[in-house]
């Protein structure tokens, strides 16, 4: 299904307490890079917990059309890769529906090979701008052609030059798909590939291609400068890779707890790779009963187990800085602001406006449409929160999941009930979480 063709409303309405185990799906992140490494490494690669998400799924189709072997084994998901250079043209159009982190990253994989493949995706990945991961990649020789009116949007097709080289490039705003893209294109080239990123961004390639046995290095310059270097045409080796939960995905049940009355909600074997962990941060720093326990390594990742309690929030200000850890997060935070007293203060919001809808916009108008007091400023986002939150509104999701479960989670706090146009977009990245919500003891109805 297209989204957007058929919409699926749902209402959530206020519940009285929260309580619960629950394990959330596999990282988002590391599961696309799990696809797209072990379908150029040799030989096998198994993967336990894959997020299977329509995301995830659509990356899995594209290396399967691109020569690599992609099955499921129980619970499991086997990659046979091609090798490293030897992907196959495909036969059709690689489609990755509402994707953004799979066709940027994959774009950037595919850069430096002879044929001409076409990118395609549904009507809100078709308005998202490719620009920032097209422009390095064509420095390194892609060529572009554009299949649309608007430059640097889908569809679009790549095709290698004959005269690909290595670059380093000088990343201008913080964003991993950019750093990744190149990384992975780099692998295919002759010669040292590097990328300088001011600011640390999630950095689950560097070490994914560590672990398959890239010949990657990482050092840190005087003015705190990540340099990442990959030496291409290298050969990489399947791995046994587990997915540990998606903090993202998490977010969700951790603000629901804090804001439901009388919760207590534990979940299990969350990612805290510290690039990715702000909202948490965030959320103790506004007085959040937020723990976490077990913290262990699994596959050069640490992860952990968290529990959250019903809290009384004060609101902060969250740095520019902090912005990359917690990219996705801003809307669900927006929601647990609504409910802080005092004022939070997100800045460096610039990403916000170019996800799968201008976020940053669109979650103002859904606080205003609930009763909370806010501010949306060029970059940023000041919500001025309060015990109670009036709700009652009806949230156009514009094809964005995470706006969808933000509000969705809002209505479970609010004083009347909060409903969402659309749910069926829920399954580009958490296909589990009315059923999750449902057995914390949430009502959401679609």
């Amino acid at each position: 299904m297209t989204h957007g063709e058929t919409k699926v409303p749902a209402t959530a309405f206020p519940s009285t307490k929260l309580n619960g185990e629950v394990k959330v799906p596999g990282d988002k992140s590391i599961s696309h890079r799990s696809l797209l490494l072990g379908g150029i490494a040799s030989g096998e690669t198994r993967v336990s917990g894959l997020l299977e998400s329509e995301d995830v799924l659509n990356t899995a189709k594209a290396m399967a059309n691109l020569g690599a072997t992609v099955s499921k084994d129980g619970d499991d998901w086997l990659i046979y890769g091609t090798g490293n250079g030897a992907l196959l043209a495909p036969e059709a159009p690689l489609d990755f529906g509402n994707s953004g982190t799979g066709v940027r990253l994959a774009m950037g994989l595919i850069a430096p090979y002879d044929f001409e493949v076409k990118f395609i995706g549904d009507a809100s990945l078709s308005s998202r701008p490719m620009g920032r991961i097209l422009n390095p990649l064509r420095e390194m020789g892609l060529q572009v052609f554009q299949h649309s009116d608007t430059e640097n949007q889908l569809p679009l097709s790549i095709r290698a030059s004959r005269h690909m080289a290595p670059i380093t490039y000088h990343v201008p705003v913080p964003s991993a798909q950019v750093k990744s893209a190149v990384l992975l294109a780099g692998l295919n080239i002759p010669g040292t590939t590097t990328v300088i990123e001011p600011v640390m961004t999630r950095d689950h390639t560097e070490r994914m291609l560590a672990g398959f046995g890239a010949d990657i290095s990482i050092e840190t310059d005087a003015d705190g400068a990540r340099h990442i270097s990959v030496v291409g045409q290298g050969e990489l080796q399947g791995q046994n890779v587990t997915v540990p939960g998606d903090p993202s995905s998490a977010s969700f049940a951790v603000v629901a707890g804090l804001i439901v009355p009388n919760s207590e909600i534990s979940i299990k074997d969350i990612l805290l790779n510290p690039s990715r962990i702000g909202l948490f941060t965030s959320l103790m720093e506004m007085g959040a009963d937020l723990t976490i326990s077990n913290e262990r390594e699994s596959g050069g990742e640490l992860i952990g187990d968290i529990t959250v309690r019903t809290s009384k929030l004060k609101g902060i200000t969250v740095p520019a800085s902090r912005a990359p850890s917690m990219i996705d997060e801003y809307p669900v935070l927006a929601v647990a602001a609504s409910f802080a007293e005092g004022e939070t203060i997100m800045l460096g919001l610039d990403e916000l406006r170019v996800k799968e809808c201008d976020r940053l916009t669109v979650t103002a108008v859904g606080l205003v449409q609930n009763g909370v007091n806010c501010e949306e400023g060029e970059n940023s986002l000041t919500v001025r929160g309060s015990a109670t939150v009036k709700g009652g509104g009806t949230i156009e999701t514009h094809l964005d999941h995470r706006i969808a479960m933000s509000f969705l989670i809002m209505g479970l706090a609010a004083g009347n009930p909060v409903s969402v146009d659309d749910v069926s977009i829920i399954n580009t990245s958490f296909p589990e979480f009315l059923g999750l919500m449902s057995d914390l003891g949430a009502r959401i109805e679609a």
